[in-house]
């Protein structure tokens, strides 16, 4: 009997479903506006699945180390996994534009010196002639050719055209003359400083300079207690590895000196000046605004910070091995390196920040980089996020790079140039050009300049599949106030000179009132508020405010590996190479 019941039950079904067929078709056609509404609720499904974001980036640090080979780059950005946290293709505009900043009208580079400042005319002394000799890369040498000539001056001496390194790490034979314009750097200096091309001896005599090394950061008065006495009695002294010899707080004319130096004097030679606009035009012709990127995602960079970047047993092998020419190094904690903010982000973290910030997958991106760890399996979400992927080797042939492509400072000067001229640069270390370019954006109109918060974006990163984008972009953007390149970011005086030339930027107060703007960090994340409809709480708000706006001393996060002098207490490297001349850039 119960078998026989089942039977009749399951030829019920199909009976029932036909009947409700015929029952809704009845219906349909007696009643078309019944039938017009479910149309309407169909087409309206449709476009709502076609207008939807992306799906959600993958959850790993950094995933596409992981991948095997052959994988493809769709699959190493975008997952199946169901999530809210899903990436628009498109960006958004805040309150300020995205390609400027709204008060950089205001402000201006101002390095004349004062009536006070003696010219060189009247502090020559013929008898005294300083020599310095650079160390690094190519924007760690600019630092040692600027804080060369303001020593000269403190010492009241001849100075001679300074050597470039030539012997280190990035072993490159290049000479001063051949980079920058010497005799428009002489030149333009002759009112400061005498310089003059080369040290000549007296009565036929060849004149040897007196060699010797001052302490980092050494002081006016440093200058004259140790080097002054050894510059009178042996007449001409080369201060070797000279980068970063020169304390960092000055009186106005001498920081104003540096200005004059690094801004004005140092000058490009016409051919590399020549390759780096065409670089330049040939992204203004793809686009109206592009982004630089100085990326920083070397293997010997990553191997030297020290930090884990999910790649797995491969990555620490390789990295290890790397990280073991180092001996006087320490064993690292990689988990409290990105806590303390000093892992440079992945490729992907860079793209996600960039997104969260406004740049949509239209915008054309120039990466200033050397070799990526994990090549192209690495950048593959960057290039997913930003498709629109240039460098000087794609926009230029083989034959126009040829002159530049065996001399790395060249090459550097290149993507210097170009990431100069951009609308908008970010950085993904607070290295030397990093540095150095961030000083001249601000003396050169506050440009937008990014520089990642990276301590506190860190936890974003890693629990983002718990947020959703929306959620997550906020949060971004709330933490980025103040790293941003805005005027007033960092107090006068504080961090690297060469980074926040406060000295030689003047305020244009008078434009600044008849415009009716107070402008602080505070204020643009209200505007921000105002214009995005972000709900951010107020404790954070203030956190932010307080804490990056108007930076006190710089951490860790913001100084150049080279400095972490705690954790570099050995000098002997292969070749002679110290640490601060690997890593510069």
């Amino acid at each position: 009997m119960k078998k026989k019941k089942r039977d009749t039950k399951r030829h019920n079904i199909p009976a029932a479903v036909l009947h409700w067929m015929l029952f809704t078709r009845y219906y349909l056609l007696q009643f078309p506006l019944l039938s017009a509404f479910f149309g309407f609720l169909l087409l309206l499904f449709a476009a709502f699945a076609f207008l939807s974001p992306l799906p959600p980036i993958i959850n790993h640090h950094n995933h596409s180390l992981q991948l095997k080979n052959g994988a493809k780059a769709e699959e190493s950005t975008l997952s199946k996994e169901t999530s809210s946290f899903r990436v628009p293709r498109s960006g958004w505009r805040l309150g300020r534009h995205l390609w400027s900043s709204r008060s950089s009208k205001f402000y201006y580079g101002c390095s004349n010196a004062s009536e006070s400042f003696e010219t060189a005319d009247r502090r020559k002394n013929s008898d005294r002639y300083l020599l310095i000799a650079t160390s690094g890369g190519l924007n760690q040498q600019r630092t040692g050719i600027t804080d060369g000539v303001v020593a000269a001056y403190i010492l009241n001496a001849t100075l001679v055209v300074p050597k470039l390194d030539q012997k280190s790490f990035w072993n490159d034979s290049s000479d001063f003359a051949q980079i920058f314009d010497v005799d428009w750097f002489i030149s333009f200096l002759s009112k400061d400083v005498t310089i003059i091309k080369q040290l000549h001896g007296k009565g036929g005599k060849a004149l040897n300079p007196y060699r010797m090394r001052v302490p980092r950061k050494c002081t006016p008065t440093c200058y004259l207690m140790k080097v002054l006495p050894v510059l009178n009695k042996k007449h001409a002294v080369q201060l070797g590895k000279f980068d970063y010899r020169l304390s960092n707080r000055l009186d106005p004319d001498l920081q104003k000196l540096r200005c004059r130096v690094n801004y004005h004097a140092l000058k490009f030679t016409d051919s590399i000046l020549e390759m780096g606009k065409k670089l330049v035009q040939r992204m203004r012709m793809k686009s109206e605004h592009f982004i630089a990127l100085h990326l920083r995602f070397e293997p010997d960079m990553l191997a030297f910070s020290g930090c884990y970047f999910g790649g797995g047993e491969k990555e620490r092998m390789e990295l290890g091995k790397i990280r073991r020419r180092w001996k006087s190094l320490h064993t690292s904690n990689p988990d409290k390196e990105r806590r303390q903010g000093r892992c440079p982000l992945t490729p992907e973290e860079v793209g996600l920040m960039l997104r969260a910030l406004g740049f949509g997958s239209d915008v054309h991106l120039y990466v200033a980089s050397g070799e990526v760890y994990g090549g192209e399996e690495t950048l593959a979400p960057l290039k997913a996020l930003f498709p629109n992927f240039h460098s000087k080797e794609t926009l230029a042939s083989m034959r126009e790079l040829a002159p530049f492509s065996s001399f790395s400072s060249r090459m550097a000067a290149l993507d210097f140039i170009v990431c100069d001229e951009s609308d908008v640069f970010s950085t993904n270390n607070n290295g030397n050009m990093a540095k150095i370019l961030a000083g001249r954006r601000r003396y050169f109109g506050h440009k937008p300049t990014i520089r990642p918060n990276a301590k506190k974006l860190y936890k974003f990163f890693m629990s983002r599949h718990n947020k959703t984008w929306e959620e997550f972009a906020s949060r971004v953007r709330t933490h980025q106030i103040g790293f941003m390149g805005e005027p007033n970011e960092v107090k006068p005086g504080r961090g690297e000179f060469h980074e926040n030339p406060s000295s030689c930027i003047c305020e244009d107060s008078a434009a600044k009132a008849r415009a009716g703007l107070t402008l602080t960090p505070q204020n643009l994340l209200d505007e921000s508020h105002k214009n995005g409809k972000e709900n951010i709480n107020k404790n954070e708000t203030s956190d932010v405010t307080d804490e990056h706006s108007i930076e006190d001393d710089q951490d860790l996060t913001d100084m150049d590996y080279l400095d972490r002098e705690t954790a570099i207490k050995g000098k002997g490297l292969p070749g002679e190479m110290l640490l601060e001349e690997f890593f510069s850039d």
